[in-house]
């Protein structure tokens, strides 16, 4: 059986597959323009007049160079005693300007930054973390990665309060670095005013050990003068290589090269002064070679200790100073924000094409309808 209709009518019945025509789309568009432009204009003047009834925010600035880790003068100096030379190093780290970004991010310093300022009323916050979040919110720190310079900005409703938020930030950070052991100067200071505590109070003990045994002080300069100063050396180097070989071991296994290698040193000056020690044949003797080897080895100590105590207080008052401000944060003379140009003009734009997308769809919704209206009345 075949089909009675013609091309021409198939063609016509047939649905258009051809999709939105654009110049019926511009044609729709140019007939509303007056529309589209006056309900526009109207939208951005209102949204600039509500601009005027938001409080103005000021944003102060300021930058600085963040402390960079240098070779101290005790670097030299330590190279020179041999195993303890590990002692102070192997416990400095690195501080680079990432780590200074998150001390000025802690708690710590924002919490005293609350406090100073009473941000908890100003910010109308119930609770001390809200206040910090909203302090987060209005404070940037950021890290130039071509210039290398931390810069704080501080957004307030009074220009004053920006400014002394943005410097505050700073004047922190100098406090946190100072209590901190964070730069290896600070470190060795650290180490070495302990060990220089703990060897005077034994040096004070091997003195009055040594003296109650009926030596006065000019004792102290008689025979066997060498061979204790000999044994006094070799012990410290000792004490020195075994605290070394405890530190590497809390970071590599008993299988690295380095730790076989400090292995071998401490069993070497164990067995030489194991040595010294079995030449000892009267007691008499060997009670007073004992007690005047301790006192000389608690000597070589103090007075070492105190050597590199001097050396790093020197490094560290050195490293004081290291952060360096470029710009101080000022009171700023003009607001930041609201942009009240861009404001009415972003809902201008907002608004003109939120009405052509409506005029469209409403355009082509009401051409569906009377497609599907058509189609049904069709016989």
């Amino acid at each position: 059986m075949t089909s009675n209709l013609s091309p021409q009518a198939v063609s016509a019945d047939a649905p258009d597959d051809d999709g939105v025509d654009l110049i019926e789309v511009l044609a729709l568009l140019a007939s509303r323009w007056r529309m589209l432009v006056s309900v526009s204009l109207l939208a951005g003047t209102a949204a600039l007049g509500v601009s005027y009834l938001i409080k103005p925010t000021f944003t102060a600035r300021t930058s600085f160079i963040p402390p960079q880790q240098q070779q101290s003068s005790a670097a030299s100096a330590l190279a020179s005693l041999g195993a303890l030379a590990g002692l102070a190093g192997g416990a400095g780290i690195k501080t680079p300007a990432d780590q200074y970004l998150a001390l000025m991010q802690s708690v710590n310093i924002e919490d005293r930054i609350v406090d100073r300022f009473k941000l908890m009323e100003l910010y109308e916050a119930k609770y001390r973390f809200e206040a910090r979040q909203q302090l987060e919110r209005n404070v940037r720190i950021n890290l130039g990665k071509k210039d290398g310079l931390i810069t704080v900005e501080a957004d307030a409703t009074d220009p004053t309060l920006a400014a002394d938020i943005a410097n505050q930030y700073v004047a922190e950070l100098r406090r946190l670095s100072a209590e901190l052991a964070l730069t290896e100067a600070q470190q060795r200071r650290v180490f070495f005013e302990a060990e220089l505590k703990r060897t005077r109070g034994k040096l004070a003990e091997a003195q009055q050990a040594l003296q109650s045994g009926g030596f006065n002080a000019g004792a102290l300069k008689a025979e066997p003068k060498a061979a204790a100063d000999n044994y006094a050396r070799l012990k410290a180097e000792l004490t020195a290589a075994e605290v070394r070989l405890q530190t590497l071991r809390r970071t590599l296994t008993d299988t690295a090269p380095e730790i076989q290698q400090q292995s071998t040193l401490v069993g070497a000056l164990r067995a030489q002064l194991a040595k010294l020690e079995d030449r000892e044949v009267d007691s008499n003797s060997a009670d007073y070679i004992g007690r005047y080897r301790e006192y000389k080895y608690q000597e070589a100590l103090f007075e070492l200790f105190s050597k590199q105590y001097e050396i790093a207080r020197l490094d560290e008052s050195r490293e004081g100073a290291m952060i360096q401000v470029i710009d101080i944060a000022t009171p700023p003379e003009h607001k930041s924000k609201p942009k009240r140009a861009f404001i009415a003009l972003a809902t201008t734009m907002a608004t003109g094409l939120l009405l052509m997308m409506g005029i469209l769809a409403r355009h082509f919704w009401k051409q569906a309808q009377a497609s599907r209206g058509g189609r049904l009345t069709q016989p």
